[in-house]
């Protein structure tokens, strides 16, 4: 059973919501200056990013670190549009 968790601002965010979210502000170029990995640099989408980070525990971490970053510059936060 899945708990509230109110303080947690990656509680039901997924993956693709993040990276999609990311690459439209920052651009690839952008990501890619942010975090070096290279599914970012070399022939970047969603689906191959989405792999590499689902298996890549720190470059994930990365990831939601400068998401979170993004919330707090105010990027779209979960549930708002924009």
């Amino acid at each position: 059973m899945s708990h509230p968790q109110p303080n947690n601002p990656l509680h039901g965010v997924t993956l693709e919501k993040m990276l999609v979210e990311l690459s439209e502000s920052y651009g690839w170029d952008g990501l890619a200056q942010h975090i070096d990995v290279r599914c970012f640099s070399n022939d970047p989408s969603i689906k191959s990013c989405l792999r590499f980070f689902r298996q890549t525990p720190w470059a994930r971490a990365k990831l939601e670190s400068l998401y979170l970053h993004h919330l707090q510059e105010g990027g779209s936060a979960p549930g708002r549009r924009g």
